[in-house]
């Protein structure tokens, strides 16, 4: 989870206009999708600036640098604005505008540690693929890497990578185990048939992952060293923040439940049970589950919500004091926040994750309607649209709300920055 520092923004009531994005459409051949940056400062787009010339946009301002191609136009949670760039085929990162010193046949898949001063990169060249973080490739290569993990604190990364050159078509090769985790460039000791979903600890002294040790067997993989159970499915593992323990969600006899450290954990089972998540103390555990066929719910600590939907549960999170749950859920095709059991009354074309505010006590989220968008706290909506909308963010007191916003009419294509009393909207 991004780890910002709220307390240094701007928190004083009022609205401030940031830039006008009409100007836009008339500086430059065509324009992508804007992105703005966490405390609202600034609004970024890739623009066509020549032939065949690309920049980044901010506020007013061009990237003094020219490439390619731009792609992945990414924000950290440190606000600084970060872009993977083409420049003569030769790709690389570009940090506000600085392109990292070395250059790769091909860079995908940015992540940031929690503060965003850690940034790292999958990358390949000559064929070979690695990781790299802030400008410094693993000396480490491999014919393939997947599964690209970073810690909390964005110092330590994971993958997967092929340990043996597998021949097209050697199913034998295959099943004897072939992929391994890498930590840091340096592989586990052992090899599975293959491995998915990875994890740190809160320390990041520790990785787990989800492990098929045959065609029909899986478990979890803590540091290469398998539980001493098999299932015949497992989902994403996780460390407890209170004592370092790993849990995962595995399958046993069709029916989910909660594993830890290769026992059983919870105890009912579920039709299904995934995206599994700790409160920030480790005293309680939440996860997706559905109670029966095509009924999904959310179940903290093994007990389910009374309140289900049809079509799918997502985005969950716990308040920051680990006593409340709020969580994306959908029903014949409409979309509302649930919170601690009992939904919104309102329900919307699409809603985004839901955010608790410091105290805990509200609940925020984006919401669409009718191809425009809003904020709404508590069920109850700021009364204006937006025709782009990020998500918003609550003051460090829990008073405020920072509403990031492209305007509709009157003010079509004007980005505001907005910090408004909770009030306002609640009443």
């Amino acid at each position: 989870m991004a780890m910002h520092n709220f307390s240094t923004w701007d928190w004083e009531t009022g609205k401030k206009l940031v830039v006008d994005t009409r100007k836009w459409k008339d500086m430059f051949d065509w324009i992508e999708e804007p992105y703005a940056s966490p405390e609202g400062e600034r609004i970024a787009v890739v623009v066509k600036t020549g032939d065949m010339e690309f920049s980044v946009c901010e506020n007013d301002t061009l990237w003094e640098s020219t490439f390619d191609k731009i792609w992945y136009l990414k924000f950290g949670s440190d606000n600084r604005l970060t872009a993977l760039v083409s420049d003569m085929g030769a790709w690389t990162v570009a940090v506000d505008g600085v392109t990292w010193e070395n250059t790769f046949d091909f860079v995908w898949n940015t992540k940031f540690g929690a503060d965003g001063k850690n940034i790292t990169v999958a990358a390949q060249k000559d064929m070979e693929y690695f990781a790299v973080t802030n400008d410094i490739p693993w000396e480490t290569r491999f014919s393939d890497l997947s599964n690209l993990t970073v810690s909390h604190d964005g110092k330590r990364v994971a993958g997967v990578v092929p340990t043996v050159m597998i021949k097209q078509g050697d199913i034998f090769q295959f099943q004897e185990g072939c992929y391994s985790a890498v930590v840091d460039g340096k592989p586990w000791d052992a090899t599975f048939v293959n491995l998915w979903g990875l994890a740190f600890s809160h320390d990041s002294e520790h990785v787990a992952a989800e492990a098929r040790t045959s065609l029909y067997d899986y478990t979890i993989a803590v540091d290469g060293v398998l539980w001493d159970k098999v299932y015949t499915s497992v989902w994403m593992p996780q460390f407890s923040p209170a004592n370092g323990s790993v849990t995962a969600p595995v399958r046993i006899a069709g029916k989910w439940t909660l594993a830890q450290d290769g026992k059983l954990f919870w105890n009912r089972s579920f039709d299904q049970l995934w995206h599994h998540m700790y409160s920030t103390d480790g005293k309680k555990i939440a996860a997706i589950v559905a109670t029966k066929y095509g009924r999904w719910t959310i179940a903290v600590n093994g007990i389910p919500w009374s309140l289900t939907f049809g079509d799918l549960v997502t985005d969950a999170v716990f308040s920051p004091d680990g006593n409340r749950i709020a969580c994306i859920g959908k029903e014949d095709g409409k979309w509302t926040i649930a919170v601690d059991g009992r939904a919104w009354g309102e329900k919307y074309d699409m809603v985004w994750q839901p955010v608790f505010s410091p105290d805990s006590r509200k609940v925020a989220a984006k919401v669409e309607r009718n191809g425009h968008y809003t904020t709404v706290i508590d069920g109850k909506p700021l009364k204006k649209s937006y025709e782009a909308l990020w998500n918003p963010v609550f003051s460090p007191d829990s008073k405020k709300i920072l509403i990031k916003g492209i305007e509709s009419d009157p003010d079509d294509g004007k980005y505001f920055r907005q910090v408004l009393p909770v009030t306002d909207i609640t009443g």
